[in-house]
């Protein structure tokens, strides 16, 4: 009997290393595909345009030099917080804020109940001293006849002379009397005119026009001229502002107050509207010095007051210097103060040409507002990037944003 053949046995090496060699091979293929991928979206990603907003540089065309830059609020000449001067319940309250009042309108109506009737007691008092003196009156002339017929008798040796001097001593009490009763009529009248004024007293009026800012008092509260130390009486009905009194007042460093004058041309930016550059004027500088900040008061007027200005409103004012000729600014431009881009001591801004941004080293001036001079860096008419500026790198194109 033969002896099988053993070696048909064999296992062929292609056959063995076959699968194991085709996983290596699809998990390289794959890694591939995600670099790949992932390349392709990192450059994709990297050459996406995002989007800015530019603005044109503009040349400066001379005007006055900046000398002083300072930050203050818009504050009224003008303002009061009305307040009663009797301590009384409030009745009524015709005010809201917001409201325009002129002058001598009534504000609020207080509880006259106590005032009504004191000015009713005082003129009573008053009629019937009136009253009085007309019942002297009567009682002199009547005596005067009398003392008229005793004098006829007494010439005739008819009566004493003791009822003659009677008689005109009547005449004479009566006219004290009646002097008498025309002080106490005249303090009489003098209570009715005091018990009419605590009356009027509970009519609130506005002294002056303008607007109510603040509506200090409700009705059915106690209101007094003084505090009463708790929280339950009130001190004032409304809060008045005359809008045609609103100026400025900054502090200014005492080290350059001597760059400000009155009458000196300034340029005002208020926080709440940074594009909007308001003209005034320095209207004084208050003669003291303000020792803990080191600071002088200044106030300026607006050359023409806007709805838009209101007060407490934040502000920043450029005190300007005298007039300058276009051709010292030469080469001078303005640019807004969002554009430009710190980058350690070097300021530069993004200049946006043909869909891309070139990165632009420039040399600044002086601050104008929300505008910045521009003295070497840039021309006229070129556009900077204003927004997402910190974000971009030089050469990268961008979109306009519309």
């Amino acid at each position: 009997m033969n002896s099988p053949d053993l070696s048909a046995l064999r296992i062929d090496e292609r056959a063995r290393r076959g699968p194991r060699s085709l996983g290596w091979r699809a998990l390289a293929v794959g890694l591939a595909v995600v670099l790949a991928a992932a390349a392709g979206l990192y450059v994709m990603l990297r050459e996406q345009a995002p989007e800015v907003e530019v603005a044109t540089v503009r040349a400066d065309k001379g005007g006055r030099a900046a000398l002083l830059n300072a930050s203050g609020y818009v504050t009224p000449r003008q303002r009061a917080t009305i307040a009663a001067k009797i301590t009384a319940r409030v009745n009524e309250i015709y005010v809201d804020e917001g409201m325009q009042v002129e002058p001598g309108q009534v504000l609020a109506k207080l509880d006259d109940s106590d005032a009504r009737a004191r000015l009713t007691s005082a003129m009573a008092e008053r009629d019937a001293t009136a009253a009085t003196l007309g019942d002297l009156r009567v009682n002199l002339d009547n005596a005067e006849r009398e003392l008229r017929r005793v004098e006829e008798l007494w010439e005739r040796k008819l009566v004493a002379e003791q009822s003659r001097d009677q008689a005109r001593m009547a005449v004479d009490s009566l006219k004290a009397r009646i002097v008498l009763a025309r002080e106490q009529v005249g303090a009489a009248e003098a209570r009715v005119k005091v018990a009419q004024q605590d009356l009027d007293n509970c009519t609130v009026r506005a002294p002056f026009g303008g607007i109510v800012v603040s509506k200090d008092a409700q009705r059915g509260e106690m209101v007094s001229p003084v505090s009463a130390g708790g929280g339950f009486t009130r001190t004032g009905i409304a809060t008045i502002v005359d809008m045609a009194s609103l100026e400025i007042e900054v502090d200014v460093n005492e080290s350059y107050i001597a760059r400000v004058k009155a009458g000196q041309p300034v340029t005002a930016v208020l926080d709440a509207y940074p594009d909007w550059q308001i003209p005034a004027k320095v209207r004084t500088v208050i003669p003291t010095a303000d020792r803990q900040k080191a600071t002088v008061k200044v106030r300026a007027s607006f050359d023409r007051l806007d709805p838009r200005i209101l007060p407490d409103m934040g502000v920043k004012v450029t005190f300007l210097g005298e007039e300058r000729g276009a051709p010292a600014m030469a080469g001078r431009v303005l640019i807004a103060r969002a554009a430009l881009v710190e980058e350690g001591a070097t300021t530069a801004v993004y200049v946006h040409r043909d869909g891309k941004v070139e990165r632009r080293a420039v040399r600044l001036g002086q601050a104008r507002g929300n505008e910045q001079e521009i003295l070497a860096g840039l021309s006229d008419g070129e556009q900077v990037v204003t927004t997402g500026a910190k974000q971009l790198r030089d050469g990268q194109s961008v979109r306009v944003k519309r």
